[in-house]
């Protein structure tokens, strides 16, 4: 698993810190695992394919399929997202791999 996580990883261009970070760990535990040192739980996998619904966990887990879910696959996800009545978007900002970024207000 620790070779998916890592092409994984390097597909979105995530650092190992960010990683640990949105998932919730330890930096050293993702390190671990990452290094085959330890093999990750269930509640750490199933935090990795919350923060990343894209991220197919078949693949994940058992190599098999492709690492991203078909679009298809999303109808069974039909979870409506409620906004919070004080809270809205204010801008959005979108970073290239090239360094560059743009901002919509």
């Amino acid at each position: 698993m620790e070779q998916r996580l890592l092409a994984f990883l390097k597909a979105e261009n995530i650092s190992q810190t960010d990683f640990a970070d949105r998932i919730g760990i330890s930096r050293a535990a993702v390190s671990h695992i990452l290094s085959g040192r330890n093999k990750p739980g269930f509640d750490i996998i199933s935090n990795i394919v919350r923060q990343f619904p894209a991220l197919s966990a078949e693949w994940l887990i058992a190599g098999t399929g492709k690492m991203y879910r078909d679009s298809r696959d999303d109808s069974s996800d039909n979870q409506s997202v409620t906004p919070l009545p004080d809270k809205y978007i204010t801008r959005i900002v979108v970073f290239y791999s090239d360094g560059t970024f743009s901002e919509v207000k």
